[in-house]
């Protein structure tokens, strides 16, 4: 999920294997624009790849790499959505941790952010499930401690490391009505705010105190500088890498 100079020809990537987790590797003679056809032009942007690698340590060598589908044509906010996703992956998933689902559901958003269609929802559906797959998840129909059922009528903080908790109209909060939506995959319309600020709250406190550059990246596309490339792919098995500028906005959509 993150590529970088490695060397003088070589890169060092993030690979996000379906039946491995995330695997870093070095792709030898990647940067090298003398041959042609090297591995170097494969390794574009959410490209779908099926890759080989080898090695006993934690540093793999990448051995074989081929195109496995058209590359995702992600472009303007989409590529920085694309680009958040990678970030989130990059940061809260653990080395060599398979999530074969997450995997699957990853080359489904970036299906869904070609599309002409809103991204929020998208976006704060792979939030979900990621924080589901990782074992962060929290009930969005019931409160955290009496387990009692959210009620539409009423409103609900969010409290990290727990859930969901009554709170007074003055605290603001969530309305139990946007809740019980966002729990059966609702995540556009009056209800996107809403769901992003919620699913914000519940990734800051597993993504720590540093800034998504995702979202500097996006700021400062915004202001007209240009973003670098990720890029998926698939280990003879599936696998997918990314460029050094990661991540997304979770704030752009």
């Amino acid at each position: 999920m993150h590529r970088r100079p490695y060397r003088d020809t070589s890169l060092l990537i993030e690979l996000f294997v379906a039946q491995k987790g995330i695997v870093s590797v070095v792709a030898r003679g990647a940067r090298n624009r003398s041959r042609r056809g090297s591995v170097g032009t494969l390794l574009q942007p959410f490209s779908p790849l099926l890759v080989s690698f080898t090695g006993r340590s934690d540093l793999k060598t990448l051995t074989a790499t081929e195109s496995a589908a058209p590359p995702y044509g992600l472009a303007g906010e989409r590529l920085y959505s694309g680009m958040y996703l990678n970030e989130l992956l990059v940061r809260l998933m653990h080395r060599h941790d398979p999530h074969p689902r997450l995997f699957a559901a990853y080359g489904d958003a970036l299906q869904q952010l070609a599309l002409p269609l809103p991204a929020a929802p998208t976006l704060r559906a792979f939030e979900l499930l990621l924080l589901d797959e990782l074992g962060y998840s929290f009930s969005l129909t019931h409160e955290a401690v009496s387990g009692a059922r959210v009620e539409a009528d009423a409103r609900y903080r969010y409290e990290p490391g727990h859930g969901l908790y009554p709170a007074l109209q003055a605290e603001g909060g969530y309305s139990g009505r946007d809740l019980l939506a966002m729990a059966v995959g609702e995540f556009g319309g009056a209800v996107a705010p809403h769901a992003k600020r919620l699913l914000r709250e519940a990734l800051a406190e597993h993504l720590g105190s540093e800034p998504l550059r995702s979202r500097e990246l996006f700021l400062g596309g915004a202001r007209g500088s240009r973003p670098g490339g990720d890029a998926m792919m698939r280990h003879r098995s599936p696998a997918a890498a990314s460029d050094d500028r990661d991540g997304s906005p979770g704030g752009s959509e």
